[in-house]
């Protein structure tokens, strides 16, 4: 997880266990944990209410920006574009929705391409909080019917989107916030 997130969650009180090298292997060792402690589990990308919520996104950019052509999301275990897409294709059904993943984490791509989830080859990228190894199948089910298509970005691609942020916005995102202007660059 980024160093920025994990912070963020210390200073609410948060217990923090990182393990795994990936998202993947962290996921696989919370639910072993969860299967000894009586905890409950839920899935940041994957869990029905949580791609819901992330609709209201999608609401939000239609009542904000009520001509828009095209909403561009970035792309980890697709929850995102799931509840975004659903959202703004229910409400604006011409809107085109675009996603964005690093090439280093295209899982989503390696979904669409096998008709399922699968699990993709993920290797370091600098959009670290998009590197999923395998979109979620509920995500994937609801992106797969209202996302238009799918690209990828290189690193040099999502490096230039952090550095024109900083240079025209004054913003400091992580790479997988700037995905979004590394595809359009």
């Amino acid at each position: 997880a980024p160093l920025a997130k994990v912070d963020k969650c210390r200073k609410f009180g948060a217990k923090i266990i990182i393990h795994g090298a990936h998202i993947g292997e962290a996921k696989e060792y919370a639910e072993k944990l969860i299967a000894s402690s009586g905890l409950e589990y839920v899935n940041g990308y994957d869990d029905p209410p949580i791609i819901a919520g992330a609709g209201t996104i999608g609401i939000e950019i239609i009542e904000d920006v009520p001509c828009v052509d095209a909403v561009v999301v970035p792309v980890g275990g697709a929850g995102l574009i799931a509840g975004v897409a659903c959202a703004v294709k229910t409400l604006k059904p011409d809107v085109k929705v675009y996603g964005v993943e690093p090439e280093f984490a295209a899982s989503y791509t390696a979904a669409l391409n096998a008709g399922e989830p699968v699990p993709a080859e993920v290797t370091p990228t600098l959009a670290d909080g998009l590197a999923v190894p395998m979109v979620g199948p509920h995500a994937f089910e609801v992106a797969r019917h209202y996302v238009d298509e799918c690209v990828t970005c290189t690193e040099k691609e999502v490096s230039l989107a952090i550095l024109r942020l900083i240079e025209n916005e004054k913003m400091v995102v992580e790479g997988g916030g700037a995905t979004g202007l590394a595809a359009l660059l």
